[in-house]
């Protein structure tokens, strides 16, 4: 009975090793599969790229002569990536080549500035200047009178004007920089596509 133990190490020992041998042949054999299935992929055009695979420089107006809609953005794909020019041909950019233009439209603004109502609405919103100063005299009475509904008011407001939910009183959108924190409100309509969940 002594004699199965001396032999149980080597037998683990060998075991592990032939286990190891069989995942290196998997891993192999997977990786060059990877690599052909990689390299028979259709390339992405340049309008599909990701949000930070291209940097966006200039602009041009888009729209005739009594109305902009408009402006065409320059995206210059970053360096090392390959896509799909606007003529069909595959290029290797360096990030100095235009790839593609994205046409933004414009948005009503009237002098409101996000981070005006913000900072109001942070370190004076108890007074009611969040609401004076986008247009809601009433409410910004009312908060003065009641010092921001007891303060509850305040952080409510607050956190509506931080997520954009109420804005300038007259429509118009905030004055926010092209890369600052602008919120696009998704709707549920009758037209929404919606993907059927499968439950295992």
């Amino acid at each position: 009975m002594a004699a199965p133990w001396p032999c149980w190490p080597a037998a683990r020992s060998a075991v592990s090793a032939g286990l190891l041998g069989v995942l290196w042949l998997v891993s192999v054999a997977t990786g060059t599969r990877g690599a052909a299935a990689v390299g028979g992929e259709e390339t992405l055009k340049c309008e599909d790229l990701k949000v930070g695979q291209y940097p966006l420089r200039g602009a041009l107006p888009l729209g005739g002569e009594v109305e902009l809609v408009g402006v065409a953005v320059l995206c210059f794909p970053a360096p090392n990536i390959t896509c799909k020019n606007l003529s069909g041909n595959e290029t290797h950019f360096t990030g100095k080549e235009v790839g593609f233009f994205k046409p933004i439209s414009c948005r009503n603004v009237n002098g409101y500035s996000y981070k005006v109502a913000v900072a109001l609405s942070l370190f004076l919103g108890w007074l009611g200047a969040d609401r004076f100063y986008l247009g809601y005299p009433a409410l910004g009475l009312l908060k003065f009178c009641t010092v921001g509904f007891c303060g509850i008011g305040s952080l409510i407001d607050f956190i509506l004007i931080s997520m954009q939910i109420v804005g300038p009183s007259d429509g118009s959108s905030y004055i926010i920089d092209y890369y600052g924190t602008r919120l696009i409100r998704l709707s549920i309509t009758n037209e929404t596509f919606r993907k059927t969940q499968l439950y295992p």
